[in-house]
């Protein structure tokens, strides 16, 4: 006789940035999750392997200070995880050759390096700042373009909203980009992880293991059942089996379009499903892991370029975390935005496009023993991001009790892995005030 499918509180598919922190909040207060992961490492977008001794990331690598990611290991009693490196400064910029540190002076000095006609851009910025934001409709490119025509400006604009969103800026609107420099984080504080960014993403599924969840590794959920207009259970591919649960809510990081497959557009009911997937429009990057002898660049964190037409960012791993490379080696990683970042485009060409900015722009590429250990082009189905910014999805569903995390449901403006954490705090909030708490054994 077979025994009765396994119980949890909830479900959380996928253990991603935003995967992990639901778990670890919904176990600290007291839920039993089951964090359910295909891959062998947790993190997702998030996460960090090893190639010939570098630690490589697999996405993001700056993570924030201040906000609700730092708050989420605060809130879990585990504060002291949060062992990031800062690299001071943070953030520099690459203008006509030159690295300029923009705390010198902030926009305006950071302009003046590249213009001296440069106060439209400031005069329009300052607006910003007071609340004074343009149309949905009117792109960041045109918003730059009706302040100055200058080439320069316009990359430095191009490549910041490549670097925080992964688009172009003819494909992100302007008060969205705007809001987020002006309202939100903008990564003027943020740090590296030691390990990897795994080690952020990993201390949170430890802590949501450590206060009662579980966590499957190597296992994908395939498809959830629904009655009555709740998910009441699921399969999960496991160890070559297939296993049922059941349980009280779902918590779905796999993106919305990819949770719809699982339930099952007939569930959903036709308007949403279509809503979802008209609106549904990821963005691309390129990831490119550099080994070199001698840096690649001479800034401690992070170099956002001015000078280059796809790539739009750099980040210097071994300057503030020497152990994220042998003995005797740095690591870099490049960030390109490939035209279009949003829909089809030559991958192979924009690689290829990428690597040549890279070796016309940093001498270093060009040494003998300077070699690219990995690179990653980050589309469909893997996406830079999930959605466009100022284009999110809706965390909510039909069905009251299956709810989206992630980047592709994040609040207007907002970016980042912090972006991520976010939504899993809002959606975790929501929820416990509807799923019963576990009983005491």
């Amino acid at each position: 006789m077979n025994s009765a499918p396994d119980h949890y509180d909830v479900l959380v598919i996928g253990a991603g940035m935003g995967g992990v922190c639901a778990a670890a909040r919904l176990a600290h207060a007291g839920q039993r999750p089951l964090l359910v992961e295909r891959l062998d490492r947790v993190g997702g977008r998030a996460s960090t392997f090893d190639v010939d001794g570098f630690k490589v990331n697999t996405g993001a690598v700056a993570i924030e200070y201040g906000g609700t990611m730092e708050q989420t290991f605060v809130d879990l009693g585990i504060g002291e995880r949060f062992a990031l490196r800062d690299p001071q400064p943070a953030n520099l910029f690459q203008v006509k050759g030159k690295t300029v540190n923009p705390a010198k002076g902030g926009w305006k000095f950071l302009i003046d390096q590249m213009t001296k006609k440069g106060a439209g851009v400031l005069q329009k910025l300052g607006g910003a700042r007071k609340g004074e934001l343009p149309e949905e409709q009117v792109t960041l490119a045109e918003w730059v373009g009706g302040a100055t025509s200058n080439a320069t400006v316009h990359r430095l604009f191009r490549n910041l909203s490549a670097a925080i969103f992964a688009v172009n800026a003819d494909e992100i609107p302007a008060k969205a980009f705007l809001t987020y420099f002006t309202q939100k984080g903008a990564f003027k504080h943020f740090g590296f992880h030691p390990e990897g960014t795994i080690g952020v993403t990993r201390a949170l599924s430890d802590a949501a293991v450590e206060a009662g969840g579980e966590l499957w590794l190597r296992s994908e959920v395939t498809a959830l059942q629904v009655e009555d207009g709740r998910v009441t259970g699921a399969t999960i591919s496991r160890a070559g089996e297939a296993v049922q649960v059941t349980v009280g809510a779902v918590i779905s990081n796999v993106g919305p379009v990819a949770t719809i497959d699982l339930v099952g557009e007939q569930a959903l009911g036709a308007e949403y499903v279509a809503r979802i997937r008209e609106r549904s429009n990821p963005s691309a990057n390129i990831i490119i892991h550099v080994a070199s002898r001698e840096p690649l660049i001479d800034a401690p964190g992070l170099l956002l370029c001015s000078d280059t037409d796809r790539v739009c960012n750099l980040g210097n791993m071994t300057a503030t975390c020497p152990e994220l490379a042998p003995e005797g080696w740095h690591l870099t990683v490049a960030y390109a935005v490939p035209i279009p970042a949003v829909g089809d485009f030559d991958a192979e060409r924009e690689l290829e496009l990428s690597l040549q900015e890279l070796r016309d722009t940093f001498p270093v590429m060009n040494d003998p023993e300077t070699r690219v250990i990995d690179v990653r082009v980050m589309r469909g189905d893997w996406p830079a991001q999930r959605a466009v910014s100022g284009y999110e999805l809706p965390r909510e569903t039909p069905l009251d009790n299956l709810f989206n995390v992630g980047d592709g449901v994040r609040d207007y403006g907002s970016g980042g892995t912090q972006s991520c954490a976010e939504t899993a705090k809002a959606v975790v909030d929501e929820l416990l005030g509807g799923v019963p708490a576990p009983i005491p054994s």
